[in-house]
């Protein structure tokens, strides 16, 4: 069992890394404090079922790669790429989605 949290928060700080996301940030985001968040990180805490869930939303994988480790979900995004694109008007979310392709290419 320890080697699965050791081997989640290895995905977890490599993602947040990836974004980069700061722990403060992340810990914010759950409510939790940042030195449970680290330990989160090197396997020596545990997180709710609601905080997994919402870490996977924040660093757009599925549940299935943070908790497994299997291939991540091309059709997750970060959640805040998400917000914007909901809240955009539905006519101008292709902008979006072009631009994100230009960002892509570099």
């Amino acid at each position: 069992m320890d080697d699965f949290r050791i081997q989640m928060g290895k995905r977890m700080k490599e993602r947040r890394k990836l974004l980069h996301f700061t722990q403060e940030y992340m810990a914010e985001k759950l409510n939790i404090s940042i030195k449970h968040y680290g330990g989160v990180e090197r396997g020596l805490a545990g997180l709710s079922l609601e905080n997994l869930i919402e870490v996977s939303e924040i660093l757009g994988v599925g549940l299935d790669y943070l908790v497994k480790g299997t291939k991540e979900n091309d059709a997750c995004m970060p959640s805040r790429i998400k917000e914007i694109y909901l809240d955009c008007p539905p006519d101008k979310r292709q902008y979006i989605l072009e631009l994100l392709e230009v960002v892509n290419k570099f």
